[in-house]
């Protein structure tokens, strides 16, 4: 895919008489073209962030998260098929892949062995326990 995101990236560098300067907004078009947009909203309490990420079609067995202390990864593939048959032979057949991917730098350090995720209508949710190591903790200083 990467590959392929690059091409395309290409494509439009050149199409854009091949000037230098644009080539995140080239790469960033390219993503948007090949990959199914993964829509987010973060929120952030005190003691966590959340995340919802729209993947709609996506099952939980199609989608991988992975997560560091700072950066959220939401990747997923789908394949579909549908075939239709008339008198045992095949007379249409289509199948498509979609994919998505998201990264995400997170604001805060979170622990990843804290973390939970859930599935439902087309959202995921994860919540995130900021981590302790990421915190400043008041010292209280007392006279000897």
């Amino acid at each position: 895919m990467h590959e392929n995101i690059a091409r395309r990236a290409f494509e439009f560098f050149e199409s854009a008489g091949s000037l230098f300067g644009h080539e995140l907004d080239h790469w960033f078009k390219a993503e948007a073209e090949l990959l199914h947009p993964a829509h987010v909203s973060i929120s952030e309490s005190d003691d966590a962030l959340n995340v919802e990420a729209e993947v709609p079609g996506f099952g939980a067995n199609e989608l991988e998260v992975s997560l560091e202390p700072q950066r959220l990864t939401i990747s997923g593939r789908k394949e579909t098929g549908k075939e239709d048959k008339k008198k045992g032979k095949t007379i249409y057949r289509e199948q498509c892949s979609s994919e998505l991917l998201r990264v995400i730098d997170l604001p805060v350090d979170v622990d990843p062995a804290k973390t939970t995720a859930t599935l439902k209508n087309g959202v995921l949710e994860l919540d995130m326990p900021k981590s302790a190591q990421g915190r400043t903790t008041r010292v209280e200083v007392r006279t000897v």
